[in-house]
């Protein structure tokens, strides 16, 4: 597998071009590409039985367009694959979209191959793995003609980027339609508010700023690994403490808010500097820090300000706002839904200032994406989110990579960047040794700003 992409993927991955920030996925123009089973019932396979993927499953099973069935599972633990279906089957089984009978639930490295050997040409297979897995299933779900819906983040460094971008010209060629799990662009109160800035409703914009601020989350904050238990496994259970199976808790919770402020902006920033640290960590053996600060910086010089925190007991905010010569926009407030999208005349956010809001936000952004996916698979039409997937998590992983080397850096080094976190994991078995190992003392390696300049870690 080439580890570049094509030339032109490379020379248009800094362009920061409208099509590329703003578009949702869906083209209008249809082209000769491949339908789900004769019967029209589209066929899934669940690979990732987690939270979110059992999510995904329940979000598409909420479309109505047409017949949707499950009929795969694959995971490499057992109890997340029983938990996946039993709560699936409890929530549907009666509604004649599960048909997973126990020869169809896969457990192990493979199970991810056995799942969509179960579908045929043009159904959907779900990836909802840690995303270290991400360009490795893609791959076999290309071969096999299947579409795709894969979570966020797509990749975590430079290298699995071009990787992923040079797999994704042989989906275009294929017509295979991808989702990529950044539902916010599909959320219909930011769709108008980014028209509404593009309109010029909030003037040129001069600024953006976004906080994703909050107590330990997900698996980000982890102790050390019990004994007797398998070091690969155990990481993967834990996948948001280590770099290399997730990008940490910068590229799996920051990207959402990172996506939807350059959305805003319509392009991509060129560069970034940043600031983190780690604090009050106990037994914490993960590799994320609990501050993360990042300035980007646009090529028109507009600044975008990240700031996330996992610490217990401090001030959270979950928001985005966009500032302009006439007003404020929010992008979002309080979560990722409802959005709370609304603009004020001015910076001051009172009652008195709003111009304009979306109101009540009743179609869900979680199923509206899958809505989206469902009606290009339907009608034929070209879809796929990957560039700017990849692009979204590119940019996210050049902040995390700038707060931990204390240096800054452009677009182009995050692209080209030869550290890649886990090379060889398309071999990995339920045998092997992970791809990060631990010191004597059960730690594993953590950034060190301004001593490690080049690398985001030494292992």
């Amino acid at each position: 597998m080439s580890t570049t992409s094509s030339g032109g993927s490379r020379r248009g991955f800094l362009k920061s071009s409208t099509a590329a920030a703003a578009a949702t996925g869906v083209l209008s123009a249809a082209a000769p590409g491949l339908y789900a089973a004769e019967d029209n019932t589209i066929q899934l396979a669940l690979v990732g039985c987690g939270g979110r993927g059992t999510g995904a499953v329940a979000n598409a099973f909420a479309v109505d367009n047409g017949p949707l069935k499950l009929v795969a599972m694959a995971d490499v633990f057992q109890k997340n694959l029983d938990g996946s279906y039993g709560r699936l089957n409890a929530d549907h089984g009666q509604s004649g979209k599960m048909d997973v009978p126990p020869e169809r639930r896969f457990v192990g490295f493979d199970a991810y191959k056995q799942a969509m050997d179960c579908l045929k040409p043009g159904d959907v297979v779900i990836l909802t793995t840690p995303p270290a897995f991400r360009w490795v299933m893609y791959t076999y779900a290309i071969e096999k003609g299947l579409n795709v819906f894969m979570e966020k983040p797509v990749t975590v460094d430079g290298p699995t980027t071009r990787r992923i971008l040079a797999l994704n010209e042989k989906a275009i060629e294929k017509n295979l339609k991808v989702a990529v799990g950044l539902m916010c662009r599909h959320c219909e109160a930011r769709r108008e508010l980014h028209d509404r800035i593009q309109n010029g409703e909030i003037g040129e914009v001069t600024a953006l700023r976004a906080y994703r601020q909050a107590g330990p989350t997900g698996t980000a904050a982890t102790g050390p690994k019990p004994e007797g238990v398998s070091e690969l496994l155990w990481q993967i259970s834990k996948f948001h403490a280590f770099l290399w199976l997730s990008g940490g808790a910068v590229s799996d919770f920051l990207i959402h808010n990172i996506d939807e402020s350059c959305w805003m902006k319509n392009a991509w920033p060129v560069k970034c500097i940043a600031a983190g640290g780690r604090h009050y960590r106990g037994d914490s053996v993960d590799q994320n820090f609990d501050t993360y600060s990042m300035e980007y910086t646009f090529e028109d010089g507009t600044k975008l300000f990240m700031n996330g925190r996992t610490m217990p007991g401090c001030y959270q905010d979950f928001s985005s706002y966009a500032h302009g010569t006439k007003g404020l926009a929010v992008i979002s407030n309080g979560g990722h839904w409802p959005s709370r999208a609304r603009i004020y005349k001015g910076h001051a956010m009172t009652d008195e200032n709003v111009i304009w809001s979306f109101g009540q936000e009743k179609n869900n952004p979680y199923v509206d994406e899958w809505k989206h996916l469902i009606a290009a698979i339907r009608n034929n039409e070209k879809y796929n989110e990957v560039e700017r997937g990849a692009m979204a998590s590119l940019v996210t992983s050049m902040g995390r990579m700038a707060a931990h080397t204390g240096q800054e850096i452009t677009l182009e080094q995050m692209m080209n960047c030869e550290h890649e976190f886990a090379p060889d994991i398309e071999k990995l078995t339920l045998e092997s040794e992970s791809p990060l190992k631990a010191d004597e003392t059960g730690r594993y390696p953590i950034p060190l700003p301004g001593l490690e300049k080049s690398r985001e870690y030494v292992s």
